[in-house]
């Protein structure tokens, strides 16, 4: 994992030493270990890299890398077919002259020009400086895992990892009121509807899945979707070959992410997700494997899930290393989390993740295997129990089929009302209604600040899955409104410490495979994740794999937001919100309330996550 940054322009002053160095410093987190910069002759593009050494450690693979004396590539992620990809290269007659997946990549664009995404199995964010065309190529992985942020006002296109980058090079930092909006009313950290915004006006960023093309003579940029997912479901796939296909997908995935020349590790929860990762790393080799697992604890309290994450760590014989958060390291830990997201989060869950990172990065992990995705591609969340109900409503199937009583033995409380299932019936009427509910909502929010919720009220950006079916759900969630948000968060988190993430579960092989297969391979008989539960049930314990009271992943946020320190600090943005018209001035009158993470009510964390926007 890297930073990247880049200038084009015809504009010599802008295209400076100075705005790139600027740049690529504050990137030196993603990047400790090098740094290098290419300047054209005629001055019109610059690339700078910060370099953090995962494959092949030599200097040779050094970035900017330079490629056929034509091609300048700067490069932030992973490759992990490249090994495969190398082989069909040679074979086609292109030489290599390191052992880089840096390399491949560009080799693979001589090859098949923009094409060359398709054949790609990674996390990525990438940008070729084309010396003979005066073009640049840029493309990002397909479920979004690494950034590409970018600005162009027809004068200069500039392009970054982060945005701080961006404004070291001087481009204005001015806050997305809207996006504020959306965030502070329904949640929302990002727009469904136009996947490029960001929180700051001018900024944006390469959508998930995306490519950019900008001509620097015709001063031309454009962006295109590479990849869409499109549900085709099997109805006739038998149960032990989905289970097995599934199970080579995950394995294959897993072994692919074991590439590296520097030590691997596993983030290890105690849930079902992670568990699962850990019980295919240890039937696979790999040298760099150090069968250290690291896992979040909460002493006391009554959703610690250590002793869950312990149990796994001892049947595997792995080193276990606990990393906990002491209430009074809050703020300190807000102000270093907040630098990096950049962007506002709703939980004081980023800052135990935060925490996770630092201490594998302590113990000399430079890479982390970890279940992100899982819940959102197998239907992991309680909430996807109501979309699986109506689907099987919709069927006629639904009492036939015993799912209801079923997910009620299994402890699971969440309710079908008649008023939904007339919904599913009417899908496209629901759903306007619905949104009109949640937009009058929105606007009457007590704490918002009248003229601003005025302003913004018809830019409510909330959207829901297209069809009431599981599927439909799940899709959402992966691909328009969930996944990407904490992507983001992993990303930036792990970055910080120079720790790279890795996520098999987003094998886009594996998740096209799942997206074929009928809802009750994903809930089955009350079961969540009912596929991978019975593709690990022989490696895992029964307590792992069929546990029932899983609960998500919850600190003790009620708890530290009783900190005197802590709600001082919320006060402290609060009153920033108020002087930028934000909330209302009687804001300031209420005693700050202290919420759970998952709790619907949970402003008083927003709010002083919001005010960091407007910081320097």
């Amino acid at each position: 994992m890297c930073g990247i940054a880049g200038i084009i322009s015809h504009n010599k002053e802008l295209v400076s030493r100075e705005r790139i160095t600027a740049a690529t410093n504050t990137l030196i987190h993603r990047g400790p270990e090098q740094e290098g910069y290419y300047f054209n002759k005629e001055q019109t593009a610059a690339l700078g890299h910060r370099r953090l050494c995962i494959i092949d450690l030599g200097l040779e693979a050094s970035q900017p890398f330079h490629y056929l004396d034509r091609y300048h590539i700067v490069f932030n992620g992973e490759i992990y077919n490249y090994i495969e990809l190398r082989k069909e290269l040679i074979d086609k007659g292109f030489q290599f002259r390191t052992a880089s997946d840096t390399e491949v990549i560009v080799a693979a664009f001589a090859a098949y020009g923009k094409e060359c995404v398709h054949q790609f199995d990674g996390a990525f964010a990438f940008a070729i400086w084309d010396e003979k065309t005066s073009e640049l190529f840029a493309a990002r992985d397909r479920f979004g895992e690494k950034p590409f942020f970018f600005y162009y006002d027809g004068e200069q296109l500039a392009f970054a990892s982060e945005m701080k980058a961006l404004w070291k090079m001087g481009i204005e930092k001015d806050v997305n009121r809207t996006m504020l909006y959306n965030f502070l009313s329904i949640d929302y950290t990002t727009n469904p509807g136009d996947p490029a915004e960001t929180f700051y006006n001018n900024i944006y960023k390469l959508p998930a899945a995306s490519s950019l093309h900008y001509s620097l003579e015709k001063k031309e940029l454009q962006t295109e979707k590479y990849w869409n997912l499109y549900p085709n479901v099997n109805e006739e796939v038998k149960v032990k070959d989905a289970i097995d296909q599934f199970t080579a997908l995950l394995t294959e995935s897993v072994r692919k992410r074991l590439r590296s020349d520097v030590a691997i590790g596993t983030s290890l929860s105690g849930g079902l997700d992670s568990s699962s990762i850990v019980s295919v790393c240890e039937a696979l080799v790999s040298n760099q494997n150090t069968h250290k697992c690291f896992t979040a604890s909460f002493p006391g309290f009554e959703n610690d899930e250590s002793h869950y994450a312990q149990t796994v760590a001892s049947q595997f014989g792995l080193h276990h290393f606990l990393s906990s958060v002491d209430g009074n390291e809050i703020p300190g830990l807000m102000d270093k989390v907040m630098n990096h997201q950049e962007e506002p989060f709703s939980s004081a869950s980023l800052l135990v993740q935060y925490k996770l990172y630092q201490l594998a990065k302590e113990q000399g992990v430079t890479v982390l295997l970890d279940g992100q995705g899982a819940d959102e591609i197998l239907g992991g969340y309680h909430k996807y129990y109501k979309w699986y109900w109506l689907e099987l409503f919709r069927q006629g199937e639904l009492n036939n089929s015993g799912e209801l009583k079923a997910a009620r033995a299994l402890g699971v409380k969440e309710s079908l009302h008649i008023r939904e299932k007339i919904a599913a019936y009417f899908p496209e009427f629901s759903l306007s209604l619905l949104q009109s509910k949640k937009a009058k909502h929105s606007w009457r929010h007590p704490d918002l600040n009248e003229d601003f919720a005025f302003s913004n009220k018809r830019n409510l950006y909330y959207s829901t899955p297209a069809r009431f079916d599981l599927n439909s759900a799940l899709y959402f969630n992966t691909f328009v409104q969930g996944l990407e948000e904490l992507l983001r968060f992993a990303d930036r988190n792990s970055m910080a410490h120079s720790v790279e993430v890795r996520l098999p579960f987003l094998s886009h092989q594996l998740v096209e495979f799942l997206f074929t297969l009928p809802s009750d391979f994903k809930i089955n008989q009350g079961w969540t994740k009912w596929i991978l539960r019975k593709s690990v049930e022989k490696k895992l314990p029964a307590a792992i794999t069929w546990r029932k009271d899983k609960v998500g992943f919850e600190p003790p946020q009620q708890q530290w937001m009783e900190n005197s320190a802590v709600q001082a600090e919320i006060r402290k943005g609060k009153e920033l919100l108020v002087q930028e018209g934000i909330l209302r001035s009687a804001v300031l009158q209420k005693p700050i309330q202290p919420h759970g993470s998952h709790v619907a009510e949970n402003r008083e964390w927003k709010y002083w996550s919001a005010a960091y926007l407007f910081g320097n």
